[in-house]
């Protein structure tokens, strides 16, 4: 074998090696309430898949939406509502007839665990114990969407405006409430559940909209197949044993 053929075949053997080892490569954006489970399931699915590397990436769902739209290399998409979904279709930035609904969650208003105010209602928000409250922005954060449709219906939108603390995402709200920063803070029921030593749910706020969770394939995913197969791992048994140990509900 010449020395130029030789070339050819290692260099052939290198770019099949490296396609090898990039095809298990997978970017997943999620949205921040999904933090502590996803990272769970990731490690689970990589157990079960050797070959597969799982990148995971955190975040308030409209920035995320933001990232993929400014070209941010990302084969997997799971956001905390169906608008940012919804957006994500508009824009092309998903593959048609990948979407499908994985989880459900609730809203609660949480407090410092030492707090001594009693907030039973949104009516309760408006006493004058409560200065500050934290509450997603309603333009990229789901769960700053859902306070304000909360607070709307309630007639409380506006009287709240100079109480609110608005935060990038929903971990954002539920730190400051851990830290005493905030007399109350708007979050999911799965976030409070994870600091329940240092937050207490006040009560859990009613919404005429069910907070589901969607997942999709990107459109310009480099790796659909593990794409797929990762989202088929989130909607297995397996996966929802593991969301529903961090509080979600199945959809």
């Amino acid at each position: 074998m010449s020395f130029s053929l030789q070339s050819l075949v290692a260099g052939l053997a290198l770019l099949t090696a490296t396609g090898i080892a990039q095809a298990g490569e997978l970017t997943v954006s999620a949205a921040s309430s999904l933090t502590n489970a996803f990272k769970e399931i990731a490690q689970d699915y990589e157990a079960l898949h050797p070959d597969a590397k799982v990148q995971l990436n955190f975040g308030a769902s409209g920035a995320l939406l933001q990232q993929m739209a400014k070209g941010a290399p990302v084969d997997v998409f799971a956001s905390a509502d169906q608008e940012t979904m919804d957006q994500a279709a508009r824009q092309k930035l998903i593959e048609p007839g990948s979407r499908q609904d994985f989880a459900n969650n609730a809203l609660v208003l949480i407090v410092p665990n030492d707090s001594t105010l009693k907030l039973a209602q949104l009516d309760d928000l408006t006493q004058p114990g409560v200065e500050k409250v934290a509450i997603g922005n309603p333009a990229s954060v789901p769960v700053g969407r859902y306070s304000q449709q909360a607070l709307e219906a309630a007639g409380l939108w506006s009287a709240m405006q100079a109480k609110a603390i608005s935060t990038q995402n929903v971990r954002q709200s539920l730190d400051y409430v851990a830290r005493g920063e905030v007399e109350a803070g708007f979050v999911y029921a799965t976030d409070a559940s994870v600091m329940q030593d240092k937050v207490k749910v006040a009560f859990e706020v009613p919404l005429e909209v069910k907070i589901s969770y969607p997942i999709a394939q990107t459109a310009d995913s480099a790796n659909a197949a593990e794409g797929q197969r990762f989202i088929a791992y989130v909607r297995s048994p397996a996966g929802q044993a593991v969301l529903a140990r961090y509080g979600f509900k199945q959809p």
